[in-house]
Formats: C-alpha cells, sequence, structure tokens
C-alpha cells in the first residue's frame, strides 16, 4: 500500500487523482491532520488514517501495512527538518520499502539566500542516512506561485520584483503530481533523484511579455533591489522575518537557484509539461477573460 502525507493539500490530492487513474483506491492511503478535510477523498474510497508530523505515536499508526510513503515537505520550515526525522523515523520502525520526498530543485544549498531551503537539503541527507531505499523529488518552483506573487494588480500596475533576469523552469502543481504519481509506480523505487522541471526557463520579464500577448493589455517587469522590496513589504505592515524570507526566495531566482531544465518530468509525463503561456491562460483565465 502507498502512503501520501499531507493528502488534503493541494500537491498531495493532485498526486492522489492521478494514482487513482493507474491502480485502485484500495491501494492507496492519505495521512491527513483533519480528518475532516479528507470527507472527499474517503468518498473515493481511500483509506484515511490521522496522524501529525509532530506525533510519533499517530505516525507509527499510520504507517502500518504501509510498502511506500510519499513525505510531502511539511510547511513549518522552522520545525521541517525534525518533523520529517519523525517521518523517516516511523518508516524505519515499520519496515517501509521505499520513502519518496517532495524536494526543491535548487543548484546550490551552500549559496541560498532564502536559507530556510537548505531544510529540503537536510532532509534529504537525513533520508540517505536512514538505509531506506528513497526516490527524491527535486521539483522546480511551481508555475501556480506566479499568480499567487503577481496577481490581477500586474495588469494595473505591471510586476515589480527584485528577481533581475533570473529565470525558473516553470511546472504546473497538478503536471508535478502527476509526474510523481507515475514515477511512484513506475520507478523501481532504489535511491532515484529525479529533477522535475518545465521544458524552458523564463524570466519574469517573459512573463510580463505572455501575460500582453494573452490579455492585450501592456504587463510590464520591472526589477527592482531587494533592500527597496523589502522595505516596501514591511511599509505595507508585514514583519520583518516574513519580509526578508520572501525577499530572499525571490533574490535566489535572480541568482540562478531555479535555473534548470531536465527531462525527468517529461519524461514521466509521456508529454512535454505545459509551455508558459498555456500555464498562464490557465492560471489568469478569469483576469484575461475580464479584460
Amino acid at each position: 500500500m502507498l502512503l501520501i502525507t499531507g493528502a488534503a493539500g493541494q500537491l498531495g490530492t493532485a498526486v492522489i487523482q492521478h494514482l487513482l487513474t493507474k491502480m485502485p483506491a484500495q491501494q492507496i492511503a492519505g495521512l491527513v491532520r483533519d480528518e475532516q478535510k479528507a470527507r472527499a477523498l474517503r468518498d473515493q474510497g481511500i483509506d484515511i488514517r490521522v496522524g501529525d508530523y509532530d506525533d510519533p505515536a499517530s505516525l507509527d499508526r499510520a504507517m502500518q501495512g504501509i510498502d511506500r510513503v510519499l513525505l510531502i515537505a511539511g510547511t513549518d520550515e522552522h520545525k521541517r527538518v525534525q518533523q520529517h526525522q519523525n517521518v523517516v523515523d516511523a518508516a524505519q520502525r515499520a519496515g517501509v520499502g521505499c520513502l519518496a520526498y517532495t524536494s526543491r530543485d535548487l543548484k546550490d544549498r551552500d549559496s541560498l539566500a532564502n536559507r530556510l531551503m537548505v531544510g529540503h537539503f537536510q532532509t534529504e541527507d537525513l533520508i540517505k542516512a536512514s538505509g531506506l531505499n528513497y526516490i527524491l523529488f527535486r521539483n522546480i518552483l511551481y508555475m501556480d506561485f506566479i499568480a499567487n506573487v503577481v496577481g490581477e494588480q500586474a495588469f494595473e500596475t505591471g510586476i515589480q520584483l527584485p528577481t533581475g533576469q533570473g529565470r525558473v523552469a516553470f511546472a504546473l502543481r497538478s503536471e508535478l503530481g502527476e509526474g510523481m504519481a507515475n514515477a511512484l509506480i513506475d520507478s523501481d523505487g532504489e535511491n532515484r533523484t529525479y529533477h522535475f522541471t518545465g521544458s524552458q526557463a523564463f524570466s519574469f520579464a517573459d512573463v510580463a511579455s505572455t501575460l500582453t500577448e494573452l490579455s492585450g493589455r501592456d504587463v510590464t517587469y520591472t526589477a527592482v533591489e531587494p533592500e527597496a522590496f523589502e522595505r516596501q513589504l514591511t511599509e505595507k505592515g508585514m514583519p520583518d522575518f516574513l519580509a526578508q524570507r520572501i525577499t530572499g526566495f525571490l533574490t535566489d531566482i535572480k541568482q540562478g537557484q531555479e535555473d534548470h531544465v531536465r527531462p525527468d518530468l517529461e519524461h514521466f509525463l509521456g508529454r512535454t509539461p505545459a509551455s508558459l503561456k498555456d500555464g498562464l491562460k490557465v492560471l489568469f483565465e478569469p483576469f484575461i477573460a475580464a479584460g
């Protein structure tokens, strides 16, 4: 049986929906903290198991009868590594055959501006040290992130970010979920690292040009300095620590951390991942239609 942690989240749900096209629901389990949020999955026949990354006893219960686990990274970045250690320990105790992890496709752990991302590499280290067979999914930044960080205001005020001409090989979250589902089924599960990226890298200037083409409205891109961007965030009332985190994240893009194209996602999709134009057309459809 295959256990997907974070099953009620967007990525976990995407993985499960694609798994359901390839295997019986009775062979899939989902780990959730809140059983009520997993009712739709339970209605589809998924075995819902309640547990928390901070509660080793609940993880032990959730691992019973499990052959493979997909550990979806925890969202508490300060506690993430210890939480992941708890999952790895529970997998060891349960005799799990393979542990997969949703890491991040970043070029150099030692030069990251957003140091919280180092937790992904530390998790990779502890998984490798555990002796468990593993699959590491190094996922590129979701294309969906563009809609979150840019939003509708791009059509009014343009895009102003501290990303310079840094490029990202964006991929849709739904396609990352599909690729991971296929890999979990098809991979031999013996110590593999897959780099899941789009087929081409783009800058936010390219994003602006594509939104202009799709909407018929002039969307501009302005590269701002990180210090000025961080100051703008704090002046709007954002806590300092959060402004620093977001600015560091975008600075890593400027410095080329996500400018990395590999064929692994295309291989497991069996097709070329969605282009920037096709992805933005879906993600910005309400705004484009309104224009």
